[in-house]
């Protein structure tokens, strides 16, 4: 089989699962690339892939679990018994069930998985003074990345049709875990040093943040502590306190690899 056209589809407020899903087009060489960008909304309508596309599914992880806010995103796709590649991109703690939860639930949309990752990224909590995962995907990241579209695409060339290939099977358990109630938060603007550029508005993958009585207001109740808005601000003036940051600089700071299921 030959998929010239390759789809990626993120959701990626701090970049990380953007990164690691144009490292795997790369390596997958189609001839088209096409994207689908949910990290700020839906698709104006909902889309049904084509059965001659190749879709990179990456999004992040949050406690273990896919994202809520991309799973609610990835339901306006839809396809019939066509390829994909489920990818999650996680803070160097685990990604736990979400790999087998974005496969699941890509399966159930009518996509057949044909190989899958479970990536690093720095971790949305990391900090200079703590960090976690800082700067990844690294270089060495993005050669395993494009390696990994490469070997899938030998995979898939090797094949004459999805159904003489494997049913995948990736690292997770169904049930999936139960993540626990999250406690609202949401970075806060050091108003001293924030120039109203607006920029953390637009950033917001959840449009949790607005001018109220001429100062920054970030809604906890809307927030998901992605904290986009904290590693773009221009001016470093967005700060998210939370003794998480701590405790996964602490117990998780060394260095963790890619797996791959191909």
């Amino acid at each position: 089989m030959e998929y010239s056209h390759v789809h990626i589809v993120y959701f990626s407020p701090t970049h990380t699962s953007a990164k690691t899903a144009y490292a795997i087009a790369e390596g997958l060489d189609g001839e088209v690339l096409l994207e689908s960008d949910i990290t700020y909304g839906l698709p104006e309508e909902p889309v049904e892939i084509a059965g001659d596309e190749l879709t990179i599914v990456a999004v992040p992880v949050y406690g273990g679990r896919v994202a809520e806010t991309a799973m609610e995103r990835l339901r306006a796709f839809s396809a019939h018994q066509a390829p994909v590649v489920p990818v999650v991109v996680y803070g160097n703690r685990d990604y736990e069930d979400a790999l087998k939860e974005l496969s699941d639930t890509l399966t159930v949309a009518g996509f057949v998985p044909v190989s899958a990752g479970a990536f690093i990224g720095e971790h949305s909590f990391s900090r200079k003074d703590m960090p976690i995962a800082a700067e990844r995907p690294d270089e060495a990241d993005h050669e395993l990345a494009t390696r990994f579209g490469r070997e899938i695409r030998m995979k898939l060339q090797q094949a004459e049709s999805l159904s003489d290939l494997k049913p995948l099977e990736v690292k997770g358990n169904y049930p999936y875990k139960v993540k626990g109630p999250s406690t609202p938060q949401a970075p806060v603007t050091n108003e001293d040093l924030c120039t109203q550029c607006e920029y953390c508005i637009d950033v917001c993958p959840v449009s949790a943040i607005s001018i109220v009585d001429d100062r920054m207001f970030s809604d906890p109740a809307i927030c998901i502590k992605c904290c986009a808005c904290v590693k773009e601000c221009p001016e470093a003036a967005r700060t998210f306190d939370t003794p998480y940051t701590a405790m996964l600089h602490k117990n998780f700071s060394a260095r963790r690899e890619p797996e791959l299921f191909i």
